[in-house]
């Protein structure tokens, strides 16, 4: 697969079959964030693979979050809720949830490491592509809480980034419309 056609044809898919992605896949993926861009080398990626019961303990710390925001576990609503929270991590056989390790180098400047990991994630979805994974980029406010980097024994001023959920699939997506980038590009001549 070409590189372009990888970007261009690559696609967040969520719904994937409940199959075991073999260990050296998964490798493959993560191998491939590494040789995104660092400042410096510091490499701040750092990746936790969640499988099998681990969802679980996903699970149970996703839960408590969504209670800390505000979700009352005493109504009918907030019950829904919270049943919705929980089965996050069941979604997909695989997760790897993907942080940021900033160093505390004195030229290291915060916003370049975490740019840097954003880019190894580019990289995480493309090779997941270019393998015939289906790959779904999730956030949200639970990724950015600190008990999810309590979880991960993150220091406070690291962050989790993202949850790549991975798996088999046989949906394909139409690609969403995308401004030109004409109107985006300004040429700056004089």
């Amino acid at each position: 697969m070409e590189l372009k056609e990888a970007i261009i044809n690559r696609r967040s898919i969520g719904n994937v079959e409940n199959k075991e992605v073999p260990k050296e896949i998964i490798e493959e993926i993560i191998e491939s964030a590494k040789w995104a861009p660092t400042r410096f080398l510091t490499q701040p990626w750092r990746f936790f693979v969640i499988t099998k019961d681990g969802r679980q303990s996903l699970s149970k710390v996703i839960e408590e979050i969504a209670v800390d925001l505000g979700t009352d576990p005493n109504t009918e609503e907030g019950k829904k809720r919270l049943e919705l929270e929980r089965n996050k991590p069941f979604r997909a056989p695989v997760i790897i949830a993907v942080a940021a390790e900033v160093s505390e180098k004195e030229r290291v400047i915060r916003l370049e490491e975490l740019g840097a990991v954003y880019a190894g994630i580019q990289n995480m979805l493309l090779t997941a592509h270019s393998l015939g994974i289906a790959a779904y980029w999730k956030t949200g406010k639970e990724c950015y809480h600190p008990k999810m980097k309590e979880f991960f024994y993150l220091k406070e001023k690291d962050e989790v980034l993202a949850f790549i959920y991975l798996g088999y699939s046989e949906s394909t997506k139409n690609a969403a419309p995308r401004i030109s980038t004409k109107e985006l590009t300004t040429w700056i001549e004089y």
